[in-house]
């Protein structure tokens, strides 16, 4: 069992982002990974979620209402060589931030 689980075991959650942030990925890479801070609907609970794929941050803005799930690593820590974030943005508005990626959707206007 996990010391601590910002969703309560559920797979997914819907937050508020807060803040957009970049942080540099650990050693030997070199890069700013793009992610998002959000206060979780159901808790209150604050956490650091990577928003995947290139150019993907620009199609998450503050107040946004966006869901997350757990990054992929099997034991629920974080992924690869992103220190400290273990969830990763999957909806942003309802609608996939994946098919936004891709250029198949548009961003909801609230």
């Amino acid at each position: 069992m996990l010391k601590h689980d910002p969703l309560h075991g559920s797979p997914q959650a819907k937050g508020i982002v807060i803040e957009k942030v970049g942080f540099e990925a650990k050693q030997p890479n070199s890069a700013i990974r793009k992610a998002v801070k959000i206060s979780l609907i159901r808790t209150g609970n604050r956490l650091t979620a990577f928003a995947p794929g290139d150019g993907a941050i620009s199609f998450i803005d503050e107040h946004d209402e966006v869901m997350v799930e757990g990054i992929g690593g099997s034991k629920g820590r974080s992924y690869g060589d992103l220190p400290g974030v273990r969830y990763k943005v999957i909806k942003v508005n309802g609608v996939s931030l994946d098919e936004m990626v891709r250029g198949r959707k548009e961003k909801p206007v609230r």
